[in-house]
């Protein structure tokens, strides 16, 4: 990782620490990690100019790597404490994989494009994720083999909470998942108490749908 880790890379990092901070996220651990993370080896080539910016940035395949802000919040009201298993619906770019390996104990990330995996395992691998296990399948289904699990979070827009995965979230544990329509979701926050989830809404955003069976048609 030092190799790819330049000086102009680490002053560009800190501004978006700044910025990210000017924006309320306050939680130590998201922001070290946001500071120590190479964002832009999770980039194609043609936009790692912008790797930094405050932005979403397209990936392939028409997935987006998300805006900062967006992670540093999905991530910092998970609440982790480092010894949570973490269920981790579309693996996408694997940024936010890496964010949550180094907030949680294990990682479990499902993403459906094989493909897109193919291109990420080898980064990850690279910013020396090593307690992430990674799957292509259909992550409205969950990853019933290793539940239940403390937290999950979807990065893709549901109709509804996935029954699947409502059923593998711990009790007592946080489900974080973009709820609404395909255009546009509210980024909702559920905590499972004697076994009902209670949602908290945190706010407005746009993720690319959330495909699967238990999800939106493709």
């Amino acid at each position: 990782m030092a190799r790819a880790l330049g000086p102009e890379y680490r002053g560009a990092r800190r501004r978006l620490v700044e910025a990210l901070q000017d924006r309320g996220i306050r939680d130590l651990g998201v922001l070290r990690a946001f500071d120590e993370l190479p964002r832009h080896l999770f980039v194609p080539d043609t936009v790692r100019h912008r790797s930094y910016e405050d932005a979403a940035l397209p990936i392939g395949g028409g997935q987006t790597i998300s805006q900062p802000y967006v992670h540093a919040r999905a991530v910092e009201a998970l609440a982790l404490t480092g010894r949570e298993r973490v269920l981790e619906i579309g693996t996408g770019s694997g940024f936010q994989t890496a964010l949550l390996s180094r907030l949680s104990a294990q990682v479990f990330s499902v993403e459906r494009s094989a493909t897109l995996l193919d291109r990420t395992r080898p980064v990850l691998q690279e910013v020396g994720v090593r307690n992430a296990s990674l799957l292509a399948g259909d992550g409205t289904l969950g990853w019933r083999e290793f539940a239940p699990f403390d937290a999950i979070v979807v990065s893709a827009g549901a109709p509804d909470v996935p029954p699947s995965l409502a059923a593998q979230l711990a009790e007592g544990g946080r489900l974080l998942i973009p709820v609404g329509s395909r255009e546009e979701q509210q980024l909702t926050l559920f905590t499972k108490r004697d076994g009902v989830l209670h949602p908290t809404p945190l706010t407005t955003v746009r993720f690319v749908p959330l495909v699967g069976a238990e999800g939106w048609a493709s």
